[in-house]
C-alpha cells in the first residue's frame, strides 16, 4: 500500500510540476518571434495535432504533410512547404530543451520512484548499529566507482545551449517568468548545431563542460559526506570515485584522433582543473586573511594560477599543492581557532581527488591495428622476435614474447597510424611526467580476441622507451563480440599464468581491468543474447580472477539505452550476485545519458549515489535470489539462444541492410556535425553491416522508431517458455531476481519508445511489405508476452511517471519523425539534384531533436 501511495504522490507532482508547468511555459514560447516567421509557433499546435491525428489512421508521411498544407496553408509552392518544416524543427527542437529543463528543475519535488537507494539510505542503514557503520565503512575502503565520459556522437546539445539550459532549470525553480521569457529568446537565437564537424579536441572541450561545471561540484560533494559519515581513508592514490575521460585518447576507428590531439587533450584537461583551483583559491583567499599562512599563501597562488593561465609547470603539482594547503591548515588549528579550517578541506579534498588532470584519459585501439604495428616494428629493429612469428598458434605466440627494451623511434615516413601508435606510447609517459601517473594510465584493446594482443603490446612499450621495472601503464582488454565473450575467460587464463603478465599485475597491486562492450554485443547478437552472454563472461572471468587471487574490475561499455546497455543502470548493479565481481563499479557515460543523467550537481550526485549504493548493499546484504541456480540459467540460456536465432536470421535477410538504408538515416549520419568520428570502421568502403558501429546501428532503428535491437526476440523466446510449459518458471524468475526483472524492465523501456504507426503505410509496400510486418509482429507478440509476464495492461505500468514523461517526450517529436520519413520518402524519389541536398538537410535536422527528445535513444 505505502509504495502505491508514493506512486501517486509522484504522479500528482509530476502533473502539477512538469506536465502543467510544461505547457503554460510552452504557450509563452509559442508567441515568440523567432527568424522573423511569426506564425509558426501559432501553426506548430496544429501540425502537431495533424500528425497525431492522422498517423493514427496509419498515412504515410506524405499523405500526413501533403493533406496539412492543403487544409491549413493552401496558397504556398513546394520550396516554401520545405521552409515552413524547417521552422517547425527549430521550435520543435527548443520545445525539447523547455521540457529537459522543467523536468530537471522538478527533480527535487518528484524525486524518483527508486530513490532509496542513495546516500541517504546508506546513512540510514548504518545509524542501526555500530557493527552496520564499521561494515559499510569498510566496504568502502575496498569499494571504487568509476564513470568514464566518452566522445560517442549522441550529445547534440553545444555548450552554449547546455549553459542555457542551466540558467533555465535555476530560473524555472522559482518559475521567474521574466528570466524565463529571456532565456527563451536567447535560446531562439542560438544555433543548436556546428556548420562543420568537430574536431576530437573540440569534443574534449565539449564534454570537459561537465567536468568543470557539475562533477567537480559533485563528486567533491559527495566524497565530503562520506568523510563526515564513514570511517574512510584520505589517500590520493586510493578514492572512491574517478573519473575517466575518451575524447581525444581513444582511436579505435577514428583516424582524426592524433598523437598531438592527445597531447592537447591532456594539457586542456590539466589547465581546466587548475581554472577551477584558481575559482576556489579565491574564495579561500577572501577569508584566511591571518598572520602565519602568507608565504604559504603566496606559494599556492603562484602555482595555482600560472598553471591555469599559460606558464603551466612540467611536472606534477598535486604533491606540493596539497603540502602548502596542509601547512595552511595546520597553523589555522594551531593559532587561528581551526577558523575557516573546512575551506581549507575542500580544496584539499578536490586536489586530492582531480590532481593536475581532472580526469584519466584513456587511450583506445583496436587489436588489429596494433598488430600490425606489432609486426611492422619487428622489421625494423632487433626485438628479439624470431623470424616466421606472425605464423606462429597463439600458445608459440606466448612462448616466443621476448619483452626486451629497445628504444626505437618511429621514422616519419611511416604508416599514420604505425607512427601514431607508437608517438603515443612514448606520449603516454610524458603525460604522466607532466600531469600525474594517474592522468594516463589505462591502455584498452578493442576487438581483443587473444592474450598475445595484449602481451604484443607490452611489448610495444618496451620497445618505445619504457622499462619493466617502470611500466606505469594497466593493460585492458575489450571483449565485445558474443564469441569473444564465450572465450574471454581462457584468453585471461593465458594472461594469469603468464610469467611476465603476472610479475606486471602484481606490481600493478593485483587488480585487473577488463572491458565488457553491450553496443557490439547487441548488434551482434541481440538484446537478450548479448545480455546473457556478458553476465555469463562476467561470472566465468569472476571465476578465473579468484582462482589465481587477482582483484576485478569489470568496465562495462554502456550506451544510452537499454540496446546499448543503459536504462536502469543502478538496478543492474544492484542485482549482481555473488558470482559476480561488483567491488569496483566502471561504467561510460555518453550521449544524452552525459545531459539527462548528469546534467545537474543535482542529479549527478543522485545518479553516483545510487551507484555507490548499489555496490555496497550488493555486497553487504546479497539477496539470494540474485544468485541463479541451474535451472535459472538453463530457462535464461534457452531463451538467449532462440532469441538469438531469430536475430540472426533477421540480420541476415537480403532486405535487412537496404531497408535500414532506404527508411532510416543511416547513409546521412556521417553527415551529422556532432562527431569527429566515422559512422563505420572502413569509411571508404561500402556499407557491410560487420563495420557499421553499434551506436549508428542503434541510432537509426530508434530514428524509425522500431527499436530493433532493443527487443527483437524476445517476444518468440519468451513464447517458446510458455509453449514448454516453463511459464509459472519464467514468473516466478521476474519477481524474484534482480538481474531477469532489470533486463526485461529496460527492454519494456525501449518499446515505449516505439511508433510502428509511422511506418506502417510500408505494410503494403510490394518489396519492403512482408518485412516490415515480420518486424511489427515481433513487436506485438514481445508486448503481448512482457504485458502478461508482468501482470501489467500498459508498457511500464510499474513506472508511471516515466512512462509519461517518455510519452510527452514522443508526442512533441513525433512531427519531427513524420517530417524526417516524409524526406526520405521524397529522396527516394528525387531526380532534383537541388531538391536532393535540401531533403538531406531536412533529414538531418531532424535527427537532432529525435534524439535530444529520448534522452537515451543512443
Amino acid at each position: 500500500m505505502p509504495s502505491t501511495l508514493k506512486l501517486s504522490q509522484r504522479e500528482t507532482a509530476f502533473n502539477n510540476e512538469v506536465v502543467t508547468r510544461f505547457e503554460l511555459y510552452n504557450s509563452l514560447f509559442q508567441t515568440l518571434p523567432f527568424y522573423q516567421v511569426k506564425d509558426t509557433g501559432i501553426l506548430l499546435p496544429f501540425f502537431s495535432s495533424h500528425c497525431e491525428k492522422e498517423a493514427n489512421k496509419q498515412l504515410s508521411p506524405s499523405a500526413i504533410i501533403e493533406s496539412f498544407f492543403k487544409k491549413y496553408v493552401p496558397d504556398i509552392d513546394h520550396r516554401e512547404q520545405i521552409n515552413r518544416m524547417f521552422r517547425f524543427i527549430q521550435y520543435i527542437e527548443r520545445q525539447v530543451v523547455l521540457f529537459d529543463a522543467i523536468e530537471d528543475s522538478s527533480f527535487s519535488k518528484i524525486g524518483r520512484a527508486d530513490d532509496a537507494g542513495t546516500l541517504q539510505s546508506l546513512l540510514q542503514h548504518a545509524a542501526v548499529s555500530e557493527q552496520a557503520r564499521n561494515d559499510i565503512s569498510q566496504k568502502l575502503k575496498e569499494f571504487s566507482l568509476r564513470l568514464v565520459l566518452t566522445a560517442h556522437p549522441t550529445q547534440f546539445y553545444p555548450g552554449t545551449v547546455l549553459g542555457i539550459m542551466t540558467d533555465l532549470i535555476e530560473a524555472l525553480k522559482t518559475n521567474d517568468i521574466n528570466t524565463i521569457d529571456v532565456l527563451l529568446q536567447q535560446l531562439g537565437k542560438t544555433p543548436f548545431f556546428n556548420k562543420t564537424s568537430p574536431t576530437p579536441v573540440d569534443e574534449a572541450i565539449s564534454l570537459a563542460w561537465f567536468l568543470e561545471n557539475i562533477f567537480y561540484y559533485a563528486i567533491s560533494g559527495i566524497r565530503s559526506k562520506l568523510e563526515e559519515e564513514f570511517d574512510i581513508d584520505v589517500d590520493t592514490n586510493k578514492q572512491i570515485l574517478e573519473l575517466g575521460f575518451w575524447p581525444g585518447g581513444d582511436r579505435d576507428g577514428n583516424p582524426n584522433v592524433t598523437t598531438d590531439t592527445t597531447k592537447a587533450v591532456a594539457s586542456f584537461l590539466r589547465q581546466r582543473v587548475f581554472r577551477c583551483y584558481y575559482r576556489d583559491f579565491r574564495v579561500l583567499k577572501r577569508r584566511i586573511t591571518f598572520r602565519g599562512v602568507e608565504s604559504a599563501m603566496a606559494q599556492l597562488e603562484m602555482l595555482i594560477y600560472n598553471n591555469a593561465n599559460k606558464q603551466p609547470d612540467d611536472k606534477d603539482l598535486q604533491p606540493e599543492i596539497l603540502g602548502l594547503l596542509q601547512s595552511i591548515k595546520q597553523t589555522l588549528i594551531a593559532d587561528h581557532d581551526s577558523l575557516f579550517v573546512k575551506v581549507v578541506d575542500d580544496l584539499i579534498r578536490k586536489v586530492s581527488l582531480f590532481g593536475c588532470y581532472f580526469a584519466t584519459l584513456d587511450i583506445r585501439q583496436d587489436s588489429r591495428i596494433l598488430r600490425k604495428v606489432f609486426n611492422y616494428t619487428t622489421e625494423q629493429v632487433d626485438t628479439g622476435i624470431v623470424a616466421g612469428y606472425e605464423n606462429f598458434d597463439e600458445q608459440g605466440k606466448l612462448s616466443n614474447i621476448s619483452f626486451k627494451e629497445v628504444d626505437f623511434y618511429c621514422p616519419d615516413d611511416a604508416d599514420k597510424m604505425i607512427c601514431d601508435t607508437l608517438n603515443t606510447i612514448r606520449l603516454i609517459k610524458q603525460i604522466q611526467k607532466t600531469n600525474g601517473e594517474k592522468a594516463c594510465q589505462r591502455f584498452i584493446i578493442s576487438n581483443c580476441q587473444q592474450a598475445s594482443d595484449i602481451l604484443q603490446l607490452i611489448d610495444l612499450f618496451l620497445w618505445s622507451g619504457w622499462e619493466k621495472d617502470n611500466l606505469s601503464v594497466d593493460f585492458m582488454p575489450l571483449f565485445e563480440t558474443v564469441n569473444d565473450l564465450k572465450s574471454a575467460a581462457q584468453v585471461m587464463e593465458s594472461l594469469y599464468t603468464h610469467p611476465f603478465y603476472k610479475e606486471h599485475l602484481a606490481k600493478r597491486g593485483n587488480l585487473q581491468s577488463i572491458m565488457l562492450g553491450f553496443s557490439d554485443s547487441t548488434k551482434d547478437g541481440g538484446y537478450l543474447m548479448a545480455n546473457w552472454s556478458i553476465y555469463q563472461a562476467k561470472v566465468e572471468l569472476t571465476a578465473m580472477a579468484r582462482k589465481y587471487g587477482i582483484a576485478l574490475a569489470f568496465f562495462d561499455g554502456r550506451g544510452g539505452p537499454p540496446a546499448r546497455g543503459g536504462g536502469k543502470t543502478h538496478r543492474f548493479y544492484a542485482s549482481m550476485g555473488e558470482e559476480i565481481a561488483n567491488d569496483h563499479i566502471q561504467l561510460t557515460i555518453q550521449g544524452q545519458t552525459v545531459s539527462s543523467q548528469y546534467g545537474s550537481i543535482e542529479t549527478a550526485r543522485f545518479n553516483m549515489e545510487q551507484l555507490i549504493n548499489a555496490g555496497i548493499v550488493s555486497a553487504l546484504h546479497p539477496n539470494r535470489n540474485d544468485l541463479l541456480d541451474t535451472r535459472h540459467k538453463e530457462l535464461i540460456t534457452s531463451m538467449a539462444d532462440e532469441s538469438y536465432k531469430l536475430f540472426l536470421a533477421l540480420r541476415q535477410h537480403p532486405l535487412f541492410v537496404e531497408y535500414l538504408e532506404k527508411f532510416s538515416p543511416l547513409k546521412l549520419l556521417s553527415h551529422i556535425n556532432i562527431s569527429s568520428r566515422p559512422t563505420k570502421r572502413n569509411s571508404d568502403s561500402s556499407l557491410k553491416l560487420e563495420d557499421l558501429r553499434a551506436i549508428s546501428f542503434v541510432t537509426s532503428w530508434s530514428q524509425l522508431k522500431q527499436s530493433i535491437p532493443g527487443f527483437y526476440g524476445v517476444g518468440t523466446a519468451l513464447n517458446k517458455m510458455k509453449q514448454e510449459g516453463n511459464w509459472d518458471e519464467i514468473k516466478e524468475l521476474y519477481n524474484s531476481s534482480g538481474f531477469f526483472k532489470t533486463m526485461v524492465d529496460n527492454c519494456t523501456m525501449s518499446m515505449s519508445k516505439s511508433d510502428f504507426r509511422v511506418t506502417a503505410y510500408l505494410e503494403k509496400d510490394k518489396k519492403f511489405g512482408q518485412f516490415w510486418k515480420m518486424l511489427k509482429d515481433e513487436f506485438e507478440l514481445t508486448k503481448a508476452m512482457l504485458l502478461e509476464l508482468t501482470g501489467s495492461t500498459v508498457l511500464m505500468q510499474e513506472y508511471p511517471v516515466e512512462r509519461r514523461s517518455i510519452a510527452i517526450r514522443e508526442k512533441i517529436v513525433l512531427p519531427l519523425v513524420i517530417i524526417q520519413h516524409y524526406a526520405l520518402q521524397c529522396l527516394n524519389h528525387s531526380t532534383d539534384e537541388e531538391l536532393t541536398k535540401i531533403y538531406n538537410k531536412l533529414v538531418i535536422r531532424t535527427v537532432y531533436g529525435i534524439v535530444n527528445a529520448g534522452r537515451n535513444l543512443a
